[in-house]
């Protein structure tokens, strides 16, 4: 490129040489080769990029050949995954196991209640209350019987008594005696 450029500088100081002497048909000869040159030199760009557009080509074309056969191995790849796994049979397996879970699930939860039955009788609620009442009696209370005169607290909680009450709360020591009588028994 610099050598194109170098080349019209040269041949225009001809030019103008040839003309300054008055030889005009040298001039003219001259300034057609100048034409001639840039001429020249603008093919050659137009072909380098013609090249270059070329490569481009070549390179995209190698790619959309590579592009096509993994396509093609991947398609080959799906038709034999779809000839080995059938999508029927598939179905059919997923539902055969959906079917088996719900039988087991079913199955555990009538061994739940079978063992909840045979370990959970009517007759062993009834046992422990008579084995509590008779513990209860033997340290001497009778919850039955006293429950109904258990003293009870009007109001809410917190307030004071402000209302007239009949019964009155047990102070810390007479607690303490019941409780020493309760141990003693």
């Amino acid at each position: 490129m610099a050598k194109v450029h170098i080349n019209w500088y040269s041949q225009e100081l001809e030019i103008k040489k040839a003309a300054k002497e008055g030889d005009k048909i040298a001039a003219t000869i001259l300034a057609k080769q100048l034409i001639q040159i840039r001429k020249q030199k603008t093919r050659t760009y137009a072909a380098q990029g013609k090249v270059h557009s070329i490569g481009i080509q070549n390179k995209t074309m190698g790619s959309n050949i590579k592009m096509a056969e993994a396509m093609k191995n991947t398609a080959d790849t799906m038709k034999n995954m779809n000839s080995i796994m059938k999508p029927e049979q598939i179905a059919a397996s997923a539902q055969e196991f959906q079917q088996g879970i719900t039988r087991m699930n079913m199955t555990d939860e009538m061994i739940d209640e079978a063992l909840d039955d045979m370990l959970e009788g009517s007759d062993d609620e009834q046992e422990s209350n008579k084995i509590i009442d008779q513990v209860l009696g033997e340290i001497g209370i009778e919850i039955s019987g006293k429950m109904a005169n258990a003293p009870t607290v009007s109001g809410k909680v917190g307030e004071g008594s402000k209302s007239s009450s009949k019964t009155q709360v047990p102070s810390d020591a007479e607690i303490e005696a019941q409780l020493a009588r309760l141990l003693g028994s």
